[in-house]
């Protein structure tokens, strides 16, 4: 019974380190994001391949304040910078008020709801790095539709640097325009 009992404290002992090991791992929000930084129109410059996005080109996220939330409209374009445009409209609302640094977005009417952490912001480049909470999928976005050359490079430096294979990066079309 003793030896049955250390086993299991072993094992919960060894899932709890391997969990704790795992949160650490993960890239950590920015200390403070400024609301009003949000705002307006976003282009992607970069991002990890995920289902939605498959096939996106120009793509780009307008940030509306609404009440107490933003309404953001995410869009690209199918195929080709003028190809058929595809939308997705969410609501997003700070998850932590004290950074401002953490959004829950949902998605086709709350059907989906998901947790966006802005990783690093560079508000005098003009960009900024969101990821999902778990960093399955991240995205390196500007506020013009092309970041200039030495701006992405420091991005994607920074996307390396919080521990992201940029290898797998996938670079869109920008808008045209």
């Amino acid at each position: 019974m003793l030896k049955r009992l250390t086993v299991i404290l072993a094992t919960v002992a060894a899932l709890t380190a391997a969990q704790t090991a795992s949160a650490q791992a993960m890239p950590q929000p920015v200390p403070h994001v400024e609301l009003t930084k949000m705002m307006g129109r976003w282009y992607e410059v970069a991002r990890l391949p995920n289902i939605t996005q498959r096939g996106c080109q120009a793509g780009t996220s307008d940030w509306t304040r609404n009440g107490e939330g933003f309404s953001v409209v995410q869009a690209c374009h199918k195929g080709a910078p003028d190809g058929p445009l595809s939308e997705w409209k969410a609501k997003a609302r700070v998850a932590d008020p004290v950074s401002n640094a953490k959004f829950r977005m949902s998605f086709f009417g709350g059907l989906i709801s998901q947790e966006y952490w802005v990783l690093d912001q560079r508000s005098d480049e003009g960009w900024l790095i969101l990821s999902t909470h778990d960093g399955k999928y991240l995205w390196l976005m500007s506020q013009k539709p092309t970041l200039p050359t030495a701006f992405r490079t420091e991005a994607l430096a920074r996307i390396k640097q919080l521990g992201f294979d940029v290898g797998r990066l996938e670079f869109p079309a920008p808008v045209r325009g």
